[in-house]
């Protein structure tokens, strides 16, 4: 088994940007030796039944680099951010089922191609379609971003409301929604009433997007306060050239480092301080 500075060995330059997303420095070995306190990994838009893809295939990939990963540095948990399956509610049990082997805590967000119905979703996941976890003084918030007709839909305002002062005292959140609430892509919808909620609690440190399978960057909104990452896609029969996940990795000093597996090599390195 490799150890850690081995699986680095020939790490690129990377840039670290700071809340307003001006270059610091460049990221070096020890910004990956600093110790992790909290590590989880996300991936999005499998499309299980996808027409003319190898969806299953898909997944198997997926499982023996993210196995090889996990074994390594393991995850809280790991989160399919959407897109579970390609339109056809009968898939979304057996798809549920592979994908659960991934992780004990195996988390998901209701897709615009997750076509079923709440009740649906929640009997597949053992959660709703809105779901909030606490891990530690770690707060994850997954949210709901299309109907049961896979119409866009911004996120549920009235619903983060009550949860952000719910947890505004906890040490960081972490947002998934599958489609991006900003329009910075063909796919993306505008969501002004959703950015303004946000700007209020400096404790949201990422929101992580799917659904756009072309992308695998950083975004910054406005102000440059919160970062959107995206991870490309799992499956599906487009978007950027591999297969891959992102991993975060909280460090002690409160700063987050991520990167994307594609799906055995790390690429794209961001660190973020805390601000």
């Amino acid at each position: 088994m490799m150890n850690r500075r081995a699986f680095f060995k020939g790490v690129s330059a990377a840039v670290i940007i700071s809340a307003c997303g001006k270059i610091v420095s460049a990221v070096s070995p020890r910004h990956f030796d600093s110790k992790t306190i909290f590590r989880f990994a996300v991936g999005s838009d499998w499309h299980f039944g996808e027409p003319k893809t190898p969806s299953e295939q898909y997944f198997q990939d997926l499982q023996t680099a993210f196995s090889q990963y996990q074994q390594q540095y393991p995850c809280e948990f790991f989160v399919l951010n959407g897109d579970v399956i390609h339109n056809d509610p009968a898939l979304l049990l057996p798809a549920a089922a592979k994908l659960k082997q991934l992780h004990p805590r195996l988390l998901a967000t209701h897709g615009n191609h997750d076509m079923v119905t709440a009740a649906a979703w929640e009997q597949a996941w053992g959660f709703p379609l809105n779901h909030d976890l606490v891990i530690g003084n770690q707060v994850i918030l997954l949210g709901n971003t299309a109907d049961e007709k896979g119409k866009y839909l911004c996120p549920d305002v009235p619903w983060f409301t009550r949860k952000l002062a719910e947890y505004k005292d906890a040490a960081n959140i972490f947002i998934f929604l599958h489609i991006t609430p900003v329009k910075w892509t063909d796919n993306g919808l505008d969501c002004p009433e959703f950015h303004a909620l946000i700007k209020q609690y400096p404790n949201i440190r990422a929101i992580f997007n799917g659904h756009d399978h072309d992308q695998d960057s950083v975004k910054m909104l406005d102000d440059c306060k919160i970062p959107f990452l995206f991870d490309g896609h799992i499956g599906g029969s487009w978007g950027v050239g591999y297969h891959g996940f992102r991993v975060v990795e909280l460090k002690e000093d409160g700063s987050l480092l991520s990167f994307i597996m594609n799906p055995l090599t790390r690429q794209n390195e961001r660190l973020f301080p805390k601000v």
